[in-house]
């Protein structure tokens, strides 16, 4: 049996119809940080072509130190691959449509378009961060040479394996890159031991750190199978350093940002708006020595910690 009860005043409900409700633009939970973007040195190309040109490590450059009086100077010169390698611009598309009645009248406080646009490019950015890493032909763990490829030493990753991964890129290395949960369990193993990572801020974020060199998060860098293990690379960057680079192609119609545009396509005849947006990456190693593996690196190892 209802009981009514006699209101004094405006009930809550309807005076909710009356109220302007405070909204937050789309949250789109699956945006990182990206920290590979923005670390990278990027370079422009001109037509969305680049070749890496080496010098044959075989063939010895001949000098000499204390030159003797009237003694030959011997003759040399710097051999240059013949079929050096060359990367092509890959592209990473998405077309958004939009139904213009809706663009037209729910477009206040966030407009329709931008908004989805926006979120578009994000999954866009995302995706590329992504292929940075683990693209078959240009992704950086798919560019590691057999001679800068180690294995953990006991499965966690420790200080030691830390430490032999910077033998392998000790001219200028850049930072370390690893999953957030591979970075949690080598902070495990320097606690046990005893010599917790000291921290550095990087864009207004802190860091952990070996050795001076900051260990930067990406979720793009899998965990898989039954015993969780995944990988830590090493990176040296920038051309002048003979090391990792970005590839985009400047200068795009509807360019938003390097490397990625959005143009709008046209209205259908059914009523929707249609917009194209690219983005056109790549990545070099320019130097097979900027760039080394710590394999099978076991992160779902705890310690039991007594007084």
């Amino acid at each position: 049996m209802s009981v009514s009860i006699t209101r004094a005043s405006l009930s809550e409900q309807a005076a909710y119809q009356l109220a302007n409700v405070t909204k937050t633009a789309p949250i789109y939970s699956a945006v990182t940080p990206r920290w590979v973007v923005r670390l990278l040195d990027w370079k422009p190309l001109e037509a969305g072509i680049f070749r890496r040109n080496r010098v044959v490590d075989e063939k010895p450059i001949e000098v000499v130190c204390s030159h003797i009086q009237e003694a030959e100077i011997p003759r040399t010169y710097a051999e240059y691959e013949e079929n050096p390698r060359e990367y092509i611009l890959s592209s990473i598309n998405a077309v958004v449509n939009i139904d213009t009645r809706i663009g037209d009248l729910f477009s206040k406080p966030y407009d329709q378009i931008r908004e989805q646009l926006r979120v578009t490019i994000e999954a866009v950015k995302e995706r590329q961060e992504n292929e940075l890493l683990n693209n078959a032909d240009y992704g950086l763990l798919n560019n590691v040479v057999d001679s800068q490829r180690i294995s953990t030493r006991k499965g966690a990753p420790t200080p030691d394996d830390l430490d032999e991964l910077l033998t392998k890129v000790w001219k200028e290395p850049s930072f370390f890159l690893a999953n957030p949960r591979t970075i949690a369990a080598f902070g495990r193993e320097c606690t046990r031991r005893g010599v917790p990572p000291p921290t550095v801020t990087l864009f207004g974020n802190p860091f952990l750190t070996w050795r001076g060199i900051p260990l930067i998060p990406t979720d793009k860098i899998r965990i898989a199978g039954k015993t969780p293990k995944s990988k830590i690379l090493l990176v040296r960057v920038g051309e002048r350093k003979q090391g990792v680079i970005g590839l985009f192609q400047p200068g795009l119609a509807g360019e938003q940002s390097p490397g990625l545009s959005v143009r709008f396509k046209g209205i259908s005849d059914n009523g929707l708006s249609s917009y194209l947006i690219s983005l056109y990456c790549s990545a070099s190693v320019l130097a097979d020595d900027a760039i080394a593996v710590l394999d099978d690196v076991e992160v779902g190892h705890y310690h039991e910690y007594t007084k």
